[in-house]
């Protein structure tokens, strides 16, 4: 897997063209972490690469793997999995990031995760979707916009915002308000 650019055309289109079916229908984008079925909103996903040639940066969270270079921009990645309090993602031939874009009040950060695989686009209708459980799910209520049933199978839609918080995409952007500043003499 090379790369894959997703449209935002597309998702809009199909969007406005079932909205007036009863639910609100919206495009996501499936994938699979630790045995388990995530969704992020395709509107937020810039593109999809193999995974590789990562460079590790010291004095990070456990979550950052490193920092690619996507076409001259540095992009940080995170390992979605250890963001859940898990253990890191084990890498196989499937493994792929998942390029980003996060909205922090004016700020959009551009940043990829680490999936296990990647399995489809599915366009999901507003009514098919259930709101976030209490309690049953290994990572935390704030990171799930709901839960969607597609084939007997639950996926859990990440609200992205959430899974970083400001004070983490502030920081993983070089602008941390903590961040120890030098001058020159």
């Amino acid at each position: 897997m090379s790369g894959l650019t997703l449209s935002k055309q597309a998702a809009t289109t199909s969007h406005e063209a079932s909205a007036g079916k009863g639910g609100m229908v919206s495009q996501y984008l499936i994938f699979s972490l630790g045995g388990e079925l995530f969704g992020v909103a395709t509107l937020r996903v810039r593109e999809i690469i193999e995974y590789g040639n990562l460079t590790t940066v010291p004095m990070m969270p456990s979550f950052m793997r490193g920092v690619i270079n996507l076409r001259g921009a540095v992009v940080p990645v995170i390992d979605l999995n250890a963001r859940f309090g898990r253990a890191r993602t084990e890498v196989s031939r499937r493994t792929c990031i998942v390029i980003l874009e996060v909205q922090a009040d004016e700020d959009t950060f551009v940043l990829g995760i680490i999936v296990d695989a990647v399995s489809a686009v599915r366009q999901i209708d507003g009514t098919q979707i259930e709101p976030p459980p209490s309690f049953g799910t290994r990572i935390r209520a704030d990171f799930i916009d709901g839960m969607a049933k597609i084939n007997n199978n639950f996926v859990i839609l990440l609200n992205l915002g959430k899974v970083l918080s400001v004070d983490e995409l502030s920081m993983l952007n070089g602008t941390g308000g903590d961040a120890p500043r030098t001058t020159e003499h």
